[in-house]
């Protein structure tokens, strides 16, 4: 991949084109296909997708969560109708002028909804299938995207690792995104049960991705918060912060489980999560294995070793200096965030720039670009690769 601009996103978002299931699924599905229809909101006529055939919900974020691209900034604003939405968030050629006016060279590419909340196996996986087709349509159009594969949970263990398989070698996907929160009846997540996912995903080096609050509760939970006079500002606000917790939640599994020391190759990102919220995990667990003596049952490795050695974090407007030691310069990632709310678009570097402050250089690369390079597999080529800032 040619890097011009030394800068990569670990964690931005496309959506799909209207069409991009109606186009893939099985037509036996008829109107369980998501799709975007025509509903009343407000007395205005509006776009929503529909999935599984329920009738959309007309309030919330418009037809596509693409607020950074708007030409409205102005918070909230979303597209209500279809023919309001840029380009750039589902086109993979319009994204690219995107890219290049924000000056991002790269981007890894969270996509979704997960539609396991039907119940139903066979349509998820046939949706997860169609979904990963088209992320991987967006991979031979440019170099530049490294889209996430999804899983149909509901399949089984055996059958999310078969997925994986396909997504990664055929369609060209960098890495794998979970949730923390598995289904209902299925196994927790640090269960052996998953055993073949964490394998496949070893042998392939894809990295396991875990995004926002990765599917949990966090603060007072995903109870929806409205009465008067409480804005939609308010709202978004202490909705996204508790996201800070999500490492403190998740990694203590991951190693206490054993799957870090069954798996010591395997890879963990947490994006749109910060870096702040790693100190408590990681002086918890340390006082955890050397107090319960967690090296007799099978926790080898002291848990901060293991973070330095399989576990990412990504960042966007902390302040990077102070923090730099909680996980490791190495195991530190920029991300954009395009094309949702927090998103610094099309001011990215300069506001990169201005959390790197006090960042020594060699440092600012490993941030910037070289790390995200390194876990996702990247081979960087141009005038700008490799060279200092």
């Amino acid at each position: 991949m040619e890097l011009k601009y030394r800068l990569i996103s670990a964690d931005s978002h496309a959506a799909f084109d209207r069409d991009a299931f109606t186009s893939r699924m099985s037509a036996k599905w008829g109107d369980r296909i998501p799709r975007v229809v025509e509903v009343e909101h407000d007395g205005c006529s509006v776009h929503r997708w529909t999935y599984y055939g329920n009738a959309p919900r007309p309030e919330g974020s418009g037809v596509c969560n693409c607020p950074a691209l708007m030409e409205d900034r102005s918070f909230p604003h979303f597209p209500q109708r279809w023919e309001e939405v840029p380009r750039a968030a589902f086109d993979p050629q319009a994204r690219l002028e995107a890219l290049d006016t924000d000056g991002v060279d790269a981007e890894v590419l969270f996509h979704g909804p997960d539609v396991y909340e039907f119940s139903d196996a066979d349509f998820e996986l046939d949706f997860v299938r169609a979904a990963n087709d088209a992320m991987g349509e967006w991979t031979q159009v440019s170099d530049r995207y490294l889209p996430l594969a999804q899983v149909p949970w509901l399949s089984g263990a055996q059958a999310v690792a078969r997925e994986i398989g396909r997504a990664v070698v055929d369609c060209g996907h960098r890495g794998v995104h979970l949730h923390a929160q598995t289904p209902r009846p299925l196994p927790h997540l640090g269960d052996p049960y998953w055993d073949p996912v964490w394998a496949v995903c070893q042998e392939l080096a894809v990295p396991v991705n875990f995004h926002g609050s990765a599917g949990l509760d966090a603060g007072v939970g995903k109870r929806e918060a409205r009465w008067r006079g409480y804005s939609p500002r308010q709202g978004h606000s202490a909705h996204v912060t508790p996201s800070c917790v999500t490492p403190a939640q998740v990694i203590p599994h991951l190693i206490f489980s054993g799957i870090t020391e069954r798996f010591p190759n395997l890879n963990f990102v947490f994006a749109e999560s910060g870096i702040g919220g790693l100190t408590y995990a990681l002086a918890t667990c340390d006082h955890e294995w050397e107090s319960r003596h967690l090296w007799t049952e099978g926790i080898a490795t002291r848990p901060s070793d293991t973070v330095a050695r399989q576990i990412y974090l990504n960042f966007w407007y902390e302040a990077a200096a102070p923090l730099l030691h909680h996980g490791g310069v190495d195991n530190i990632m920029w991300e954009s965030d395009l094309p949702h709310i927090p998103c610094f678009y099309p001011k990215s570097r300069e506001a990169a720039e201005r959390v790197l402050e006090g960042v020594p250089t060699a440092d600012r690369r490993k941030l910037l670009y070289e790390n995200a390079a390194r876990l996702y597999r990247l081979r960087l080529t141009g005038p700008a690769g490799g060279t200092p800032d």
